[in-house]
């Protein structure tokens, strides 16, 4: 079987090359998701396992697994293991939103010894799939909140008011309360929702839209 594995760590990608090549197995290893992208590109030969990292050179966040996405675009029947450290919810809920022959994404950590990633490995090239338990409580968890559940009661009035297009000093007013602590109030749901810093107005846009299409208790 022709493996490739993305992994910029030097130690990891020796021992799994042994590893692999000891079983019987061609395996071709790459540093940087640039040079799996390049080496994969469009009218290249399709592997028969792609295993890459999550993190990767030069930033470090989800280099790697966008890589996987991308080059499964190119090759929709390329095989591909994550073996990574970290769930990162957004690509990894992105990469299964399609077909999950041929996928697997399985922690650094979960994998105790060589026979289970070995079954994972011939698993997800024979097409069947492999999903590391955490890696599903964690894409769920996060399909299923939005932040507004954190929201006080307090807060939630303040939300509704904001979706209305009062200024704070409008929703000051019309709670009898001081302007300092609806200031006080609209900054922790901007928080609590993890919105990116930005300009206020425009992360209270991203508050409204949120709330208009989660609405907490059913309130319409």
């Amino acid at each position: 079987m022709r493996i490739v594995i993305a992994e910029d760590s030097v130690l990891l990608l020796d021992g799994l090359t042994r590893l692999l090549t000891d079983e019987g197995h061609e395996v071709t290893g790459y540093r940087t998701a640039d040079e799996l992208v390049a080496a994969l590109g469009p009218g290249a030969s399709t592997p028969d396992l792609l295993v890459t990292d999550v993190r990767m050179p030069p930033s470090h966040t989800d280099e790697g697994l966008r890589a996987a996405i991308h080059l499964r675009s190119l090759h929709p029947r390329l095989p591909v293991l994550v073996l990574s450290q970290y769930v990162e919810q957004r690509y990894a809920r992105e990469l299964f939103a399609g077909d999950v022959r041929g996928l697997g994404y399985v922690l650094k950590d979960r994998v105790t010894d060589v026979d289970e990633l070995l079954y994972a490995i011939s698993r997800v090239a024979s097409g069947g799939t492999v999903i590391d338990p955490e890696v599903v409580a964690q894409i769920m968890a996060r399909a299923t909140r939005t932040g507004l559940e954190l929201l006080t009661p307090r807060e939630q009035e303040v939300m509704a008011l904001v979706a209305e297009g009062r200024s704070n000093s409008a929703i000051a007013e019309r709670l009898v309360v001081g302007l300092p602590a609806v200031e006080k109030h609209v900054t922790s749901i901007l928080t609590k929702l993890g919105l990116p810093p930005d300009s206020d107005d425009h992360r209270r846009v991203l508050a409204v839209l949120r709330w208009l299409e989660h609405r907490p208790n059913g309130e319409s």
